[in-house]
């Protein structure tokens, strides 16, 4: 039988909440994440100039109709800001949860069957960890065009190895477990052990990898758009308002740290909040305020 019971883990879930909004750190970045994220997405119902519009004038300065003032061919900063912001997350969702998905399931199967597998699977992640990835991720989005799904896609297929290797660790950990022996001599399969009762008790580290992922996946787009090797027009993302825009940090500072600020903040406010789920799911901190 599985230790995956539902009514421990809604009592696990409870101390675990409990444990998250005692540290005040992480529940701040929360809300600053959230706050980016409906800005990236509610921003056009509640800013009407379209992201395409280039009937402003050439950098014009911050004003009512545009308070971000507007970029070098007339179009409006925050509904760009806006848009950039929008796909930058999306981006760094897509990366988190794929990358994630991948690497748990490779580093479960291999810590599993370990043997022959194992070896095979951990030594394919040791040769793709030594392969310069920015360098291939860049090379392979400018043959594809760079569009934002195109990038994400891209930066995840590059970015389960680390995961896979955690994963394979509390695998080989948990496969010496009573409940697995029980499961795997009731004659339970390989597909059911590894994802009925492998990766639900591994659900602690999972959560945080695929957290800090999104952190890792912003400043990976946002490094190589600004190269000009990630998003390309007419996509646009943070990285690539930032390259777009950085001649202008001392003549119109808006229009650079505008995105810059929001990059800062959203890896920042990703890395608290995996502090704060790693400080949660660890099993050693079993006192709860009441």
């Amino acid at each position: 039988m599985s230790e995956f019971d539902a009514t421990k883990a809604r009592k696990q879930s409870t101390l675990i909440l409990r444990r998250f909004f005692r540290h005040k750190l992480a529940v701040a970045s929360l809300i600053v994440f959230l706050l980016i994220v409906i800005f990236g997405f509610l921003g056009p119902f509640f800013w009407s100039v379209s992201v395409d519009d280039a009937t402003g004038g050439r950098y014009e300065t911050p004003s009512g109709a545009h308070p971000l003032g507007t970029t070098q061919i007339g179009k409006d900063m925050l509904a760009q800001l806006i848009r950039g912001t929008r796909l930058s997350v999306q981006i760094a969702i897509v990366v988190a949860l794929g990358s994630t998905f991948v690497g748990v399931v490779v580093g479960a199967v291999a810590g599993y069957l370990r043997g022959f597998i194992d070896s095979a699977l951990m030594r394919l992640v040791d040769l793709l960890l030594v392969i310069p990835q920015i360098a291939v991720a860049a090379i392979l989005i400018r043959a594809f065009q760079g569009s934002w799904y195109t990038v994400a896609l891209i930066l995840a297929a590059f970015g389960w190895m680390q995961v896979a290797r955690i994963s394979r660790g509390e695998t080989l950990s948990l496969s010496a477990r009573e409940f697995i022996e029980a499961s795997r001599a009731s004659g339970a399969g390989t597909p059911w052990i590894v994802f009925r009762h492998l990766i639900p008790n591994m659900i602690g580290s999972i959560t945080v990898n695929a957290t800090l992922a999104v952190a890792t996946a912003v400043l990976a787009e946002a490094a190589l758009s600004f190269i000009g090797l990630g998003v390309q027009p007419p996509d646009t993302s943070l990285g690539l308002i930032v390259s777009e825009n950085y001649s202008q940090v001392e003549e119109r500072p808006w229009l650079f740290w505008g995105p810059f600020v929001i990059i800062v903040l959203l890896s920042l406010a990703v890395n608290f909040i995996g502090d704060g789920l790693r400080d949660a799911f660890d099993p050693r901190q079993t006192k709860v305020r009441a």
